[in-house]
């Protein structure tokens, strides 16, 4: 099954890849006054630290509306004029600290990140896609970075269930650019109404969300997304997000600037993608190029 999985890959990957070709144009709407930072290679979006320098912040959470504590990474340039921002939100039982470490490695890339702890640890999914929309809409209107976020460019992130959060989120507010749920949670297995560029990524060896009937039924239910694409990490379990993880982060950073920031300069790490191998770090990846 799995090295059928791989063929499948590996057929969809040479043809997408000759789709690109012959399409050639960039997409529509690619604004180049939001592109940030140099020419992106494979080398610089798998670095643990991108182009620019960053700073942080914390927001207790007496401060914080509809949310909990939070952490906030931020580029500390003011002269390449605003950045998108992004949320990011823990899974069950867990707080901020489980995903602390892609605050700074994206905001290095260029990008305002708020990551939030939640009003509970067992808040459900719903929950948790409305605390990650409300910590978008601190974050634009009224934390002390605010001059340094384009509202109009936003994108959700999270783990487990705070995934399955950045669905309902996409579900609840369509201009959102993009979404990534990571190993993502959700007794909703069908997502039609996200209208939101999304990045899937789950784990193979997932025992707590296993990709049967999570990540995988995500992605094929996601018709009306304009962009979609799902990721597979190889033998990887369902904490694999809590932990510094190359391939989570490149490829977070491609489809977020490609969708935030529109710059087609990262469609090359999309489409045709990373490669697929039984002994490589990704074992399954699908997508629907071109991009």
């Amino acid at each position: 099954m799995r090295i059928r999985r791989l063929l499948t890959g590996a057929l969809a990957a040479t043809v997408t890849a000759l789709a690109t070709v012959v399409a050639g144009a960039s997409p529509a709407g690619a604004d180049e006054s939001w592109w940030r930072g140099p020419a992106p290679t494979q080398a610089s979006i798998s670095a643990t630290s991108g182009p620019f320098a960053t700073a942080s912040t914390t927001v207790s959470d007496f401060s914080t509306p509809g949310f909990g504590a939070a952490s906030i990474y931020y580029p500390t340039t003011t002269t390449q004029g605003t950045f998108g921002g992004v949320a990011i939100s823990p899974g069950y039982t867990a707080g901020r600290d489980t995903v602390a470490w892609l605050g700074p490695r994206l905001a290095s890339q260029g990008f305002v990140v708020i990551v939030i702890d939640t009003n509970s640890r067992y808040d459900q999914p719903a929950s948790r896609g409305d605390q990650l929309l409300a910590a978008l809409d601190y974050l634009t209107g009224s934390s002390a970075v605010r001059t340094r976020v384009d509202a109009s460019r936003l994108a959700v992130v999270g783990h487990s269930m705070g995934g399955g959060g950045t669905l309902e989120a996409a579900k609840d507010r369509p201009s959102l650019r993009a979404a990534v749920p990571l190993t993502g949670w959700n007794t909703d297995k069908t997502w039609p109404e996200v209208r939101t560029p999304t990045l899937v990524i789950g784990a193979e060896s997932d025992s707590v969300a296993p990709v049967s009937s999570h990540s995988i039924p995500f992605y094929n239910s996601l018709t009306n997304a304009p962009e979609r694409a799902y990721l597979e990490l190889n033998n990887a379990s369902h904490f694999a997000p809590n932990s510094p993880n190359t391939v989570i982060a490149a490829t977070t950073i491609a489809w977020l600037k490609r969708f935030v920031d529109t710059d087609t300069r990262y469609s090359q790490f999309i489409c045709p993608g990373p490669s697929v191998s039984l002994f490589g770090d990704v074992s399954d990846y699908r997508n629907t190029c071109p991009v």
